[in-house]
């Protein structure tokens, strides 16, 4: 096949044993094809954080496949799918909205289909390893020249359950996509939602945050809308707009997940 397509990428929540052995279950089925690990580390079940990474890497790495798992619904009726890009990249995985946007990212869904076909399989398949039985070894058959069609029957992909921002003259509302590995809260908002919001907002305005703690307690704070943490003292909380695009709730040097405690939601408004 294209040298385009010999190279495979994984991105699990299972941890570095069971991730190698996807790993190794590639790799003997496609051994010509270089395969990367690009994290073993997603929150365990956290669907939203997966889908989050997967759009932000997937576009840096070269075409390829790249199977992506974060999979609470293993064993259950839920579908393995793969989608193909408009980039020319095949995205394998649970239809369960992890892979949608990282293939609207990469040229949007050109078709996806149900993994089905028993060939591009593992002979034994578990009800609940479906990264060694099911992904790894379609994603291995596809980076030797398989064709997405051959898997199985075409299907429309489930989109990721995500609300979207509320931007309303002087507010905005967003959800909280998911925490990074330093406890920054990662928003479901970009920059032109700020803009809808508030018009052009420049660097150092003042913004009025107020959320719900997961015990239903109201709260608020008043947070600088910066360019980066160090434009804050070590231990002061900031909102600024990540290396993905998105909007971000932080503390320089520390965890804004541990001191803002927000569930849901977090609503926007330059204060007075």
């Amino acid at each position: 096949m294209p040298d385009r397509r010999a190279f495979v990428s994984l991105a699990t929540d299972f941890g570095a044993a069971y991730t190698g052995i996807c790993a190794g279950v590639v790799h003997r089925i496609a051994p010509a094809a270089t395969v990367l690990v690009l994290t073993d580390e997603i929150t365990p079940f956290d669907v939203r954080e997966g889908a989050m990474l997967l759009r932000q890497a997937l576009p840096y790495l070269p075409v390829g496949v790249h199977t992506g798992i974060v999979d609470p619904g293993v064993g259950t009726p839920r579908r393995p799918v793969a989608i193909e890009t408009g980039r020319g990249d095949v995205l394998v995985g649970p239809d369960n909205g992890l892979l949608v946007p990282a293939a609207e990212a990469l040229g949007g869904i050109a078709r996806a289909h149900v993994l089905e076909e028993s060939a591009y399989r593992l002979p034994e398949v578990s009800a609940s390893f479906h990264g060694r039985d099911v992904f790894a070894p379609a994603a291995a058959h596809l980076a030797t020249g398989v064709d997405v069609a051959a898997l199985g029957a075409p299907v429309e992909p489930l989109p990721l359950d995500v609300p979207p921002p509320a931007a309303r003259d002087g507010e905005l509302a967003a959800p909280v996509l998911y925490t990074d590995r330093y406890g920054s809260l990662v928003l479901g908002a970009g920059p032109d939602d700020l803009a809808a919001a508030f018009g052009p907002l420049p660097h150092g305005t003042v913004l009025a945050l107020t959320w719900s703690d997961p015990d239903g307690r109201e709260h608020s704070a008043r947070v600088p809308f910066v360019e980066t943490f160090g434009s804050v003292a070590i231990g002061e909380p900031l909102v600024w707009v990540d290396s993905s695009g998105w909007l971000g709730l932080a503390v320089n040097q520390g965890s804004a997940a541990a001191a803002f405690r927000v569930a849901g939601t977090l609503t926007l408004r330059v204060a007075d």
